[in-house]
């Protein structure tokens, strides 16, 4: 054709070489194009209708249809050939669906150049800003991104969703279920109260995350020279559209990773959801579609109804602390987990009004102040702590019963003689006259419980990292009672030996603490 420029179009995109791109995609197409070399011919067909002398130098889609038809071809194939073309060719541009082969490289070839330079550490940058881009949007649960160690998350009753970092993924690191189970169970040194608030979020592998944001990176490289390599309006509105996918693109790939989940299941083992092929389609956020999908499978509740309370209230309790409550259902992976702490205020108050429930406070003389069952109760005037409490529906009766009774005894005694002894085979209920400005003060009375549990004991090992774990949820509880005895009994093994000076700095700790310091020492 009398012009050598045109030598690196054809070998570069069309023939001539083994990795042009209309031989590579011929290669790898699926059999139909690869059987008809389709990829050649449609880059063939698009060269000579711009370089052979028309005086219109482009080629429409109906003018390549026309070219490579033949008996038995899928005449729809060729806008899927069209597409591949343009997205590997270094020679062909694209405007308005009219194709053109030049002399002058396109924005292909600086990407492809551009997008072997970028490094690994600003990839990893802009994988992890669109993970906290993706997973930032919408409320309703707290967010830990990427957390090294357990005590990243705090031990708290909140829904938290964690958000593993991609390396820790579900297909190439084994130990991400193991890193999962443990940073589940433990907060530092201590056993993990609050196990059933964590939600996490785990990548199914961290590889084509990196591809899209290698691609993004690669076109805003080249939107920062823009000046400089004097595109012209075509390239530049190419530009902007590829730049826009790219971003689009890393936006879904996020989406499409993260598509397992792990929590708690009520068996007390991790289990994974697999959430399938998920898209940003599905929802408006990830954090709602991640809601739906607790809810549809039981794992999250917005509201919990005063029977639900009933039914699963605890055996040895007469009374349960609101706290205690509330905590429940952040704790044990038997109860669903509350999108709104604060709802439980609601179910409260519906019980008090149903009769299903009373809510009581204690004073420090161990009365109730305030006693509501029945009638309105205020959601906005429910306490969660652990000096308000709630008794079931028989307990309440009991406790009212018992109330009216004793008030309407006659020969009670009055305020100012003092609180009457109970009788024999009666217990004073808390709260007896409180309120009453007039008439008897005498203790309510019920039934004495069948039995009375007067001591408690336990005895076994503790691992020594969660000593002050079993301290500051065992015995804290009884630290305040006079008749709580703790007997300590410990050994230290060193193959090595156990230095005379750590020794010596053990009998004088125990000298400071006022206790013995008789330490049995073995050769």
């Amino acid at each position: 054709m009398g012009e050598p420029k045109l030598e690196g179009a054809v070998t570069t995109d069309i023939c001539g070489k083994n990795d042009a791109h209309a031989l590579r995609l011929d290669k790898e197409a699926v059999e139909t194009i690869k059987k008809t070399r389709l990829h050649r011919k449609v880059a063939t067909t698009i060269f000579f209708e711009s370089n052979g002398g028309q005086s219109r130098t482009e080629a429409t889609i109906p003018e390549i249809r026309l070219s490579v038809a033949e008996p038995d071809l899928d005449i729809g194939n060729v806008e899927t050939v069209l597409e591949s073309l343009t997205e590997a060719c270094y020679y062909l541009t694209v405007e308005r669906n009219r194709y053109h082969f030049s002399f002058k490289e396109n924005l292909n070839k600086r990407f492809a150049d551009r997008r072997a330079s970028i490094q690994l550490p600003r990839i990893d940058e802009l994988v992890s800003e669109e993970i906290r881009k993706v997973f930032a949007e919408g409320t309703g649960m707290e967010r830990v991104f990427f957390p090294e160690k357990s005590n990243n998350i705090s031990d708290r009753p909140v829904l938290t969703l964690v958000v593993l970092a991609p390396d820790r993924s579900m297909a190439e690191d084994p130990k991400t279920l193991h890193t999962v189970e443990a940073m589940t169970r433990e907060c530092g040194n201590s056993a993990r109260t609050f196990k059933s608030a964590l939600i996490w979020m785990l990548a199914d592998t961290p590889a084509p995350l990196r591809e899209e944001a290698r691609k993004v990176l690669a076109w805003e490289a080249i939107q920062d020279e823009e000046e400089d390599i004097r595109l012209d309006e075509t390239q530049k509105k190419q530009l902007s559209e590829n730049l826009k996918k790219a971003r689009r693109d890393l936006k879904e790939c996020v989406w499409r990773t993260y598509k397992n989940m792990a929590l708690l299941g009520k068996d007390n083992a991790i289990r994974v959801v697999d959430l399938g092929l998920v898209h940003s389609s599905v929802a408006g956020n990830m954090l709602t579609f991640i809601l739906t999908r607790l809810r549809q499978d039981g794992d999250l509740e917005a509201d919990i109804s005063p029977n639900f309370l009933v039914r699963n209230w605890p055996p040895a309790f007469q009374e349960w602390s609101t706290r205690s409550v509330r905590d429940a259902f952040f704790a044990s992976p038997q109860f669903p987990r509350l999108l709104n702490p604060d709802g439980l205020k609601e179910t409260i108050a519906r019980g008090v009004s149903n009769d299903f429930l009373a809510y009581v406070g204690k004073t420090g003389s161990g009365a109730y102040e305030p006693f509501c069952y029945g009638g309105t109760l205020n959601a906005g005037d429910v306490e969660i702590s652990d000096d308000t409490f709630i008794l079931k529906k028989e307990t309440a009766e009991s406790y009212k019963k018992a109330r009216a009774a004793a008030a309407a005894e006659p020969g009670a005694t009055s305020t100012s003689a003092g609180p009457s002894t109970p009788q024999e085979g009666t217990t004073t209920i808390p709260g007896a006259g409180e309120g009453v400005s007039e008439g008897p003060d005498v203790p309510d009375t019920i039934p004495t419980p069948p039995a009375t549990i007067r001591k408690m004991a336990w005895k076994g090992e503790i691992p020594s990292q969660k000593w002050m774990n079993f301290y500051t949820k065992v015995l804290s509880k009884f630290a305040r009672e006079m008749n709580l005895k703790i007997s300590i009994q410990f050994e230290v093994t060193q193959e090595d030996g156990v230095s005379p000076q750590k020794i010596e700095e053990a009998k004088i700790a125990l000298r400071e603490l006022g206790l013995e310091d008789d330490v049995e020492v073995e050769t």
